[in-house]
């Protein structure tokens, strides 16, 4: 039995690994309202909080294998960002068992634990290593136990610099509780499938996977393309003096660029007789044993990453008139890069590099909750006002066959008690006879004043030949 209300489902959510709240940003930029939030890190907790200033503090501290189910209050929605650590390419692919993401199966324990107040929609986030972690039995198995909740399910993978310039792909999934669902499309073949999903939304890697698993029950919605970004990577850079403190020694930038490949170290050249700056970004990696520094020169910045290391943090390059000079991506930058131009940034650069690193990009959510999380809401809500018309019509249809049906019951008992006097009557004097009774029968039930439902309407017939 699922849980549902009197009137509609409101657009309200519990955030579940919330970080610093931009699950939250997104989803309010779309109308939605925050019931709940919880994580485990207490620093990201102090970032959430100064930064939204609650009234209510819908934040709860802790480890969601100790999340109570009472302290849940019950939403339309739920939001899992759990960690990727196990899954991502650049990890040890530990999987669902492995430390950090294993916190997927607190969540799905949640939503057991809420039973009948479980959410009618979930939607969960995470890198795309996801999808083939464990040669794709780890997406499988965590599908599958959504599917066990009572959850069609669908996913979808997007690339942040649709939005913003950091190339940020992600994959997603959507959950919808079938018990609020109309009934299921009727089934289409393979290769209609393969046309309906390949794209950029669902890649072929995705649906491969999705037409290899039919088994799992999907639900695959149609959603319209998404928007072409003109914001480049000037557009998000500080305004830094050229004395700051924040910009390298020289000899720290010879460095830099000594650890380019020499096909990036013409591109810095060309771009440094420039008469304007350019702005570039760049990682620190290990390639063949050797510290390389890689450069990306199309005004779009890399994916941000926690800072677990110094080749973890993105390096800005401002290269032109002759100049070039480096510094660390800053943390304000990191914001507008997640879409969160506006976020109140506090404490240490640090801290605020890692909460924008394991966060989602905010105009990705918005997109998400106008294109797919409302929509879908919307149906679901239409679909509980049609049930409730519908029950309602055959409440009253039942009411009313069971008044009638007493009514009849009781002319025919009371026929049966005075059949010789209806016997005696002739033909000819049937009608009126019989108005007379039905008539007779309403007087006695209204001198008992018992239910005067069980009284009869005389049929127009009778009423015509009374009134004659």
């Amino acid at each position: 039995m699922v849980y549902t209300r009197k009137d509609k489902y409101p657009k309200t959510f519990a955030e579940f690994f919330a970080g610093i709240g931009l699950m939250r940003m997104g989803l309010e930029r779309a109308g939605w309202q925050i019931a709940f939030a919880n994580d485990i890190d207490p620093m990201k907790e102090r970032l959430y909080s100064a930064h939204f200033q609650d009234d209510f503090p819908h934040f709860t501290l802790g480890d969601i294998h100790q999340i109570e189910e009472e302290r849940i209050p019950t939403t339309t929605l739920a939001t899992a960002s759990f960690p990727c650590t196990d899954l991502s390419l650049a990890g040890k692919r530990e999987g669902l068992s492995g430390k950090q993401s294993s916190a997927f199966w607190g969540f799905i324990r949640v939503l057991e634990d809420l039973g009948d107040r479980r959410p009618p929609i979930v939607l969960l986030e995470n890198v795309t290593g996801f999808l083939t972690s464990h040669k794709g039995k780890d997406f499988e198995e965590a599908l599958k136990a959504l599917n066990s909740l009572g959850y069609r399910v669908d996913s979808f993978i997007i690339d942040a610099v649709r939005f913003v310039p950091q190339s940020r792909v992600r994959l997603f999934i959507v959950g919808q509780l079938e018990s609020l669902m109309p009934e299921k499309l009727p089934a289409v073949s393979d290769d209609q499938l393969s046309l309906f999903y390949e794209g950029e939304l669902r890649p072929k890697k995705l649906t491969d996977f999705i037409l290899s698993h039919q088994d799992i029950n999907w639900e695959i919605r149609a959603l319209p393309k998404l928007p072409r970004n003109e914001r480049l990577l000037p557009t998000i850079v500080d305004e830094t003096p050229e004395d700051a403190n924040e910009w390298w020694s020289q000899e720290r930038v010879d460095y830099l660029i000594n650890q380019t490949s020499e096909k990036h170290l013409r591109v810095i050249e060309a771009l440094k007789n420039k008469s304007h700056y350019s702005y570039l970004t760049a990682f620190r990696r290990v390639r063949k044993g050797r510290s390389m520094a890689e450069i990306r020169s199309d005004g779009i910045a890399g994916c941000l990453r926690t800072p677990k290391g110094g080749s973890a943090r993105q390096i800005l390059l401002k290269v032109g008139l002759g100049k070039v000079k480096v510094r660390f991506v800053s943390p304000t930058e990191c914001a507008r890069l997640m879409g969160a131009d506006d976020f109140n940034v506090t404490g240490s650069a640090t801290e605020a590099l890692f909460g924008f690193g394991d966060a989602v990009c905010v105009p990705v959510i918005t997109w998400i909750a106008d294109n797919y999380l409302t929509p879908l809401l919307n149906e679901i809500n239409e679909s509980l006002i049609a049930k409730k018309k519908e029950l309602a019509a055959a409440r009253q249809l039942a009411d009313e066959f069971s008044k009638n049906q007493i009514a009849v019951e009781s002319l025919e008992s009371f026929i049966s008690q005075n059949i010789e006097e209806i016997s005696s009557f002739d033909n000819s004097n049937l009608k009126a006879n019989f108005t007379e009774l039905i008539l007779l029968y309403n007087h006695r039930v209204h001198a008992v004043e018992i239910d005067k439902s069980l009284m009869i309407e005389l049929p127009s017939n009778l009423t015509k030949e009374k009134n004659s």
